[in-house]
């Protein structure tokens, strides 16, 4: 999947549907990092490798707490039940939790289960990196359910959407 603007439209369909699986947990959500910068920054740094390029996509608060999504759409392979997360990616989200902690990272891939870059790391007989070096590997079975990590829809927002 090489073409930008089919990725880009896809990626941002999986973030509109966390932003509403999370409001109907009570979460208020906005957009977060490259997707709410102007064309001009958002062509600028996809051809830089700064860890800018790898910020969260969303930002959410309930209550007093405060959480950042990197919505992961592509995820996971059909093939090897395991997501990948680019090195990169990891390598960014985890600079940006010594940025930026004690504010959690998420990262909720397309079948809404969750993991975090910490976890990604820790996972070491369940984790592996591609063979080129560009990916780490990680099985499926140890993502956590949505819910679990999030909270269960509240009783009028269920109503709402049924």
């Amino acid at each position: 999947m090489a073409n930008w603007p089919l990725r880009k439209e896809i990626g941002d369909q999986h973030e509109q549907r966390i932003t509403q699986e999370l409001e109907h947990r009570g979460w208020a959500v906005h957009p977060y990092g490259q997707g709410t910068y102007p064309a001009a920054i958002q062509n600028a740094l996809r051809r830089t490798d700064s860890p800018l390029r790898q910020f969260p996509d969303l930002i959410a608060a309930r209550g007093p707490d405060l959480i950042t999504i990197d919505a992961k759409t592509r995820m996971p392979s059909t093939m090897t039940s395991r997501y990948a997360i680019s090195r990169k990616c990891l390598l960014a989200g985890l600079q940006f939790l010594g940025m930026y902690a004690p504010v959690p990272l998420y990262y909720v891939f397309g079948d809404l289960t969750v993991l975090t870059p910490v976890e990604v790391m820790h996972y070491p007989s369940n984790a592996s990196r591609h063979s080129s070096g560009s990916y780490y590997l990680i099985s499926t079975r140890r993502a956590h359910r949505f819910d679990d990590v999030f909270g269960s829809i509240i009783a009028e927002q269920a109503e709402q959407a049924a």
